[in-house]
């Protein structure tokens, strides 16, 4: 036996008696509620503002655009073929409907490129810059 493979068993075994002597009793559970992580969270809320100031029934005729996040029918169509799901543009209403087709799309990105989440939701081209610009404000 390797030296480090002692010193992992050793280390694992002597882990195992201070989790032991630290244990609740026999019998007993304890749950401990935490608060989710929602790494987008602020994002959403400066989209939001910038989109329909918050308002989930908004609907623009020029773009077909619907809902909180002003989801177009290409985005929906999109996320449909991408996840097998069925929605259609009268499901967007539903803000969580909505929310879960954002976040199906900032997480592909990450939650630590804000910029780059905001650009690619708002479409191509240089207007994203000014899309981004309103959206920093909020943040």
């Amino acid at each position: 036996m390797s030296a480090n493979i002692k010193k992992i068993v050793s280390i694992t075994f002597l882990l195992s008696f201070a989790f032991r002597a630290f244990a609740p009793a026999s019998g007993t559970m304890i749950i401990i509620d935490t608060t989710p992580i929602k790494p987008f969270k602020k994002l959403i809320n400066a989209i939001g503002m910038v989109e329909t100031r918050y308002d989930t029934l908004a609907y623009n005729p020029d773009e077909d655009a619907v809902g909180y996040f002003q989801i177009r029918p290409i985005r929906l169509l999109d996320f449909n073929k991408r996840t097998g799901s069925s929605y259609s543009m009268n499901d967007l209403f539903r803000y969580n409907i909505s929310e879960r087709i954002f976040l199906y799309y900032a997480s592909e990105i990450g939650p630590y490129n804000f910029e780059w989440i905001a650009r690619n939701w708002n479409g191509s081209g240089k207007s994203t810059i000014l899309y981004w610009n309103q959206v920093k404000k909020y943040l």
